[in-house]
């Protein structure tokens, strides 16, 4: 995917360079736009995203270092490429030194001038590239969680095959756990925007008045504290590919500003009037019922149908029990490294007790069964003995006690809670649970952040 067309903005007072800047760059097939002094080039970047912004130097009433300010403030991830004469240089130089990328000293050519738009587009990609690379890692969950070679998981598998070259909007049911983000990694690796950003974003994690700012940024002042402009997910996957996880969980008015966005395939920051246009894939994942939520009223039908062009299921562990042992081995030899453990394996009794547990937290909480068995077992292997489950076993009721059930949730609860200082968002992922499970547990047991 190659992504957007790429539009530049042409600040100069002489017809001629603007004539002529427009000309040569519309060739090489970018979108160009003119204003002929700077108070115009201010206002049109504050109605229309540009990639790049050339600009004269030396006008009169708004010169080109005043632009250069505004941009930076208002629109800091746009290139700016300054247009200067012999006995201004070293102005344009300054000029470099507080945010422009280069500088065209005339006369230039078309081919200088192409050549330096071009770079400019490779640094602002770049840019962008690195900010959801480290977004990416940041956020990225374990391996492992499409391993498996049941039934169940070779339709997803197939799904994802059929789903992933295309550009249709792919909605992915499934439990906390199961390995959404995962699935929706997959259907952008096997892209063609496989190249460009994948950008989660975790619709569950983000309360209302921060959600708009997180997915669509926000402009220079626009509330107090915005000291400067911010860039949103969507713009930062523009290009590639958005992943919202949890979506059941927006509001209604979020809702309707996203369709929005879907049907025109444009975003305005908080606090502006500029249009960025995208490019960018949607997948969307939900843990929720949203069929119940539409007829209750909860959920728009319009995104709904807007979201699920492909709708892909994946299944509960328990519903899958031939992948629990492969899924356990592999969490085995991915952590066992880490933990300084020579464990070899796990005893046909373990194995068995794996087997059998019905992992309400899915793979999440399979991984982290494995990860703290690493940490009892004696060398060579684990045992029964050494697996510790978070959640009451049906199976397990004729040898342990509900009280003393209690007793150990409790326990775990408490110590994920000092590991992790109290956050909610990291100690629910730690136990695989959903936040708002671990919230009622925590007032169940009377337990709070502060008591960690």
């Amino acid at each position: 995917m190659s992504g957007p067309p790429v539009s530049v903005l042409v600040i100069d007072d002489d017809e001629s360079i603007r004539l002529g800047c427009s000309q040569s760059l519309e060739l090489d097939g970018y979108l160009v736009r003119t204003a002929k002094n700077g108070k115009e080039g201010l206002e049109f970047a504050r109605e229309e995203a540009f990639d790049v912004v050339i600009v004269d130097l030396k006008m009169p009433e708004v010169d080109g270092m005043t632009v250069l300010g505004r941009l930076r403030q208002e629109v800091p991830d746009t290139q700016v490429v300054m247009i200067t004469g012999y006995a201004t240089i070293e102005s344009a130089v300054d000029a470099m030194r507080v945010g422009a990328y280069d500088y065209l000293p005339k006369p230039f050519s078309s081919d200088m001038l192409n050549a330096v738009v071009k770079r400019a587009i490779e640094r602002r990609r770049l840019k962008f590239d690195n900010a959801a690379l480290r977004l990416a890692l940041k956020e990225r969950i374990g391996e492992g969680v499409m391993i498996g070679d049941s039934k169940a998981m070779q339709e997803v598998g197939r799904l994802i095959r059929r789903a992933a070259p295309t550009d249709a909007t792919v909605l992915i049911f499934g439990k906390t756990g199961v390995g959404k983000e995962l699935a929706a990694r997959a259907i952008h690796d096997g892209s063609g925007r496989r190249d460009r950003p994948f950008v989660p974003v975790d619709c569950g994690a983000l309360v209302e008045g921060l959600f708009e700012n997180e997915l669509f940024g926000h402009v220079r002042g626009a509330f107090s504290g915005a000291v400067e402009a911010s860039t949103g997910k969507f713009e930062l996957a523009n290009g590639g590919t958005i992943f919202l996880d949890e979506i059941g969980n927006i509001s209604p008015d979020m809702q309707a500003k996203l369709l929005r966005v879907i049907q025109e395939r444009e975003v305005t920051k908080i606090g502006g009037s500029q249009r960025v246009k995208l490019d960018v894939r949607i997948v969307a994942a939900t843990n929720s019922d949203l069929i119940d939520e539409m007829r209750d009223g909860k959920f728009r039908e319009d995104l709904f149908y807007r979201l699920s062009v492909i709708p892909i299921h994946l299944p509960p562990l328990r519903e899958r029990r031939e992948d629990i042992v492969p899924l356990a081995l592999h969490f085995l030899q991915k952590h066992g490294p880490h933990r300084n453990r020579a464990i070899v394996g796990f005893s046909d009794e373990a194995l068995a007790m794996l087997e059998e547990y019905d992992w309400p937290g899915n793979v999440r909480e399979l991984e982290n069964a494995v990860e703290r068995a690493l940490v009892m077992a004696d060398p060579t292997q684990i045992d029964p003995g050494d697996l510790m489950f978070f959640r009451p076993n049906p199976a397990a009721a004729d040898v342990t006690s509900e009280g003393h059930l209690v007793e150990v949730e409790k326990r775990e609860i408490r110590s994920a809670l000092e590991r992790f200082g109290g956050q909610i968002n990291r100690t629910a992922d730690f136990l695989g649970i959903n936040r708002k499970t671990l919230r009622e547990k925590m007032r169940r047991y009377g337990l709070a952040p502060s008591s960690a």
